[in-house]
This record gives C-alpha cells, sequence and structure tokens, in this order.
C-alpha cells in the first residue's frame, strides 16, 4: 500500500510529494546545491606493515635493542656515557618507525576525513530539518498546553467570583458561565510511520560553587600545574620536585 503523507494541503502521496508544496519551492527560486569536494574515486592505502620489508628490518633493530637492554649493566661513568648513546639511538630509532608508521596510517586519515566531509553536506541540513521540525512539534504542544492551562485558570477566577457572591449576596445573579477545556495533549502521537513521544529529562546549572559536596569540585589540574611550575604556591596543594633523566640526541 502507497504511504501517504499530509501537510497544510491535504494528504498527499509519500512518493510524489505534494503538488502544491512542490510548486511553492520552485516559486521561491531554485535551490542553491552545495558543490561537493573534487576528490578522487578511489583511495589507495598500503596496508600489511608486516610484509613490508623496512618494518621487517625495523623489527629486528627493535629485537636486538631489546635484548641489548636487558643486558646492559653500568658501573660507572662510561657506563652512563654508553648508555647515554643507546638511548640516543633508541630515540632515534623510534622517530624512525613513527614516520614509517605515518606513510600507512595518513592516507587512511586522509581519507577518513575526506568522506567524513563529503557525508557532512548531506547530514548536517539534514540534522537542521529534523530539529526544525521536531521543535515546531514542541512549539505546538507547549501552545496546547498553555491553553488548557489558560482555560482552567479562567474557570477557576469565574468559580471563585461565584463563590464571593454567594458568601456576599447568599445567591447567584447569574449562573456561572465557564469555558469548555480542551483535553490535555497525548503523551504520544501515532502516524503512519512512527510514534512521536514526550519525555523528561533533567537539566542542572551551578548556581553557588562553594556550596558544593566535595566530590563534586573536580580541581583544574592543567591550570595547577601550569601555576605549580611557575613557582606559585597554592592552598592546599603539595608541590615537590623531582629528578628524571633527559636525553638530547646529536644524531644526524
Amino acid at each position: 500500500m502507497e504511504g501517504k503523507g499530509h501537510c497544510k494541503h491535504g494528504e498527499f502521496s509519500l512518493r510524489e510529494g505534494c503538488p502544491q508544496c512542490i510548486a511553492e519551492s520552485q516559486a521561491d527560486g531554485p535551490m542553491e546545491i552545495p558543490e561537493m569536494p573534487q576528490q578522487a574515486e578511489t583511495a589507495i592505502v598500503r596496508v600489511a606493515p608486516g610484509k613490508d620489508a623496512i618494518v621487517q628490518a625495523l623489527l629486528q633493530e627493535v629485537l636486538g635493542i631489546q635484548k641489548h637492554a636487558r643486558e646492559r649493566q653500568i658501573a660507572n661513568v662510561e657506563g652512563v656515557k654508553a648508555v647515554t648513546n643507546d638511548l640516543a639511538i633508541i630515540g632515534s630509532l623510534k622517530k624512525r618507525i613513527v614516520e614509517k608508521q605515518k606513510e600507512y596510517l595518513d592516507p587512511i586519515k586522509q581519507h577518513v576525513t575526506d568522506v567524513t566531509n563529503s557525508f557532512k553536506l548531506l547530514l548536517d541540513p539534514l540534522e537542521v530539518a529534523y530539529k526544525t521540525i521536531r521543535d515546531k512539534a514542541k512549539e505546538y504542544d507547549t501552545k496546547q498546553q498553555a491553553i488548557r492551562a489558560e482555560q482552567e485558570r479562567i474557570n477557576q477566577l469565574r468559580m471563585e467570583a461565584a463563590q464571593a457572591e454567594m458568601r456576599l449576596k447568599g445567591e447567584l445573579t447569574e449562573s456561572v458561565q465557564v469555558v469548555d477545556v480542551q483535553p490535555a495533549p497525548p503523551k504520544h502521537y501515532r502516524s503512519d510511520f512512527g510514534t512521536l513521544g514526550k519525555v523528561k529529562a533533567w537539566k542542572f546549572e551551578v548556581i553557588d560553587f562553594s556550596l558544593l559536596p566535595d566530590q563534586y569540585k573536580l580541581p583544574d589540574m592543567v591550570k595547577i600545574r601550569k601555576v605549580i611550575t611557575a613557582g606559585v604556591k597554592i592552598a592546599g596543594v603539595k608541590a615537590w620536585q623531582e629528578e628524571s633523566i633527559r636525553v638530547t640526541a646529536n644524531l644526524k
């Protein structure tokens, strides 16, 4: 069975669309269609780095250095100088490995970026359309609730006025005319293709940080480190310095 839709002009075929809506859209002028970025139709990426001769050679170097590291002994100053060379060589080798890794990953990352950007031209306006229609549905529902609340308020005022007149005169000079209160908006709107339901979600705003329990006060570690590094003391923070080893390689 062919699906049917509804708009301000009435019922229409979902396959063909509403002729009047289409005509109105065309009357507003042609729709500007964004151009897709120029990209290659296929992406050439390298796979199976384990079969790469250079990667295999790097693996042999790594395994050799790992064995050397386990056997390395430091007994004097000359030994420290020797391991300084070791660390410089390891740092240089790591750089070469990362560069080789980038040869494999960069084309893939670029391809993912290109695909993502292309589909954003489809998904972004679709998301805007979804939100626009959803907000209109929410606006309609909110308006109906406001109308119902106002009708109930009017009836309440009229009943209170009638009760006041009864207390004053002992009778009513005229009958109370109440407003017809429309039914409450349904919790679910069911259509041919789906169901629109209303849900409640909690929102919050911190209005007084000093009243928050301690477990919800998360320190800004990046900012604290920056201040401590500058030599500034912070109440409630213990700061100290520890020595570590840094190797500056002179390899070319």
